[in-house]
Order: structure tokens, then C-alpha cells, then sequence
């Protein structure tokens, strides 16, 4: 057993110890858990180009939603990461928000998003990555959170500047995408920004 000299940021249990918070973020944005029937929209989703270009990690199944939403529920259960479907009011699905790889100890997770097409340009992903980022850095106790993207998807940096992520530098040849490996650019918030 590794004993740290300092105590961790989060405490063991502090999040699975309640259901997965349900987020509102202004413009009747509701976060919440995915449901069994988001499979569909969410099996679509990756069919679109753009998102398609920037996720190599891409459900080809609806079995394989329902095995994916199954293990988001793990996640939150073994305090891994939390994943959001990102709705308008009644329930209609925009996109998706997540935070994984939980680090407990330094008190730092990772950000990862989209949005469909018909919700492109209305600031969807800006405003639900702001709400999730302020309960991370908030109630949940996190310290930093980050987020990497292709530095040819200007779309992501646009959101993440826009959410109070600031560009840290240039990761090279860090990520394969299916033309080849890209730069990635890596943000960060922190708590108190």
C-alpha cells in the first residue's frame, strides 16, 4: 500500500455516494444521465461527418450503445467519470458532455464533448461543458480539468476558450485519428479561474 504525505483531493466515495447529478445550464440546457432510449440518437450521432472526423472511438451497434451506457453507469459507480446527454427541455438530445479518468488524488479529470448538427452554433457545447466544468470545480471538489482536441478542430478550441479552458501548448503527434496522427491542443481550467 502507497501512503501519500498529502491527502487526496477528493475523498474515496464522496461522489458514487449519490446518483449522478442532473445539471441545468442557461438556455433550458438540462445535462443528465443517458437513458436506454437515447440509443438511437446517440448510435446516429456518429454517422454525422464531423463528428465522425474528430472521435475514432464510434458505437457501430445499438447493442453497443446499451453496452456503452451500461458502463457509463459503471463509471459513476466506481468513481471513473461521469457522461452527460445534453438536452433541451423535453428531453430532446443535443449532444453529449463527459468527465473520465477520475484522479482522485491530484483532483484533475479529463473533458470530452459533441454536439449534432442541428444544434451546431447556438453555443451548446460552450454552455454545457461551462455547467459541467462549474460543478467539477465546485460541489464535485476537482481542482483542474482538461480537455485536448485536434489543433485542426477549431470548432473544439472555439468551445473550450469559450468556456474558460485556456490553451496550455501543443501536444505533438498525440492522437490517431483515421487520417493519420494530429497535434492536439491542450486546454486546462482550474479551480478559481
Amino acid at each position: 500500500m502507497t501512503l501519500f504525505s498529502t491527502p487526496p483531493t477528493i475523498v474515496a466515495g464522496a461522489l458514487a455516494a449519490g446518483p449522478q447529478p442532473v445539471l441545468s445550464a442557461p438556455g433550458d440546457l438540462l445535462l443528465r444521465p443517458w437513458k436506454a432510449i437515447d440509443a438511437g440518437v446517440f448510435l446516429d450521432a456518429y454517422s454525422d461527418p464531423e463528428i465522425r472526423r474528430w472521435h475514432t472511438r464510434r458505437p457501430s451497434s445499438p447493442d453497443q450503445v446499451h453496452e456503452w451506457f451500461a458502463q457509463y453507469g459503471e463509471d459513476w459507480a466506481q468513481e471513473r467519470g461521469a457522461h452527460w446527454a445534453v438536452t433541451r427541455a423535453g428531453g430532446v438530445v443535443l449532444g453529449r458532455i463527459a468527465l473520465r479518468g477520475f484522479d482522485f488524488a491530484d483532483g484533475v479529470a479529463e473533458c470530452a464533448y459533441w454536439v449534432l448538427p442541428a444544434a451546431r452554433g447556438a453555443r451548446v457545447a460552450s454552455r454545457a461543458l461551462t455547467a459541467a466544468s462549474d460543478w467539477a470545480l465546485g460541489p464535485a471538489g476537482f481542482h483542474r480539468l482538461e480537455l485536448d482536441h485536434s489543433t485542426g478542430n477549431r470548432a473544439s478550441c472555439r468551445v473550450a476558450t469559450g468556456s474558460g479552458f485556456r490553451l496550455e501548448g501543443t501536444r505533438r503527434s498525440a492522437a490517431v485519428h483515421d487520417d493519420g496522427r494530429h497535434d492536439m491542443h491542450l486546454h486546462a481550467r482550474v479551480r478559481g479561474d
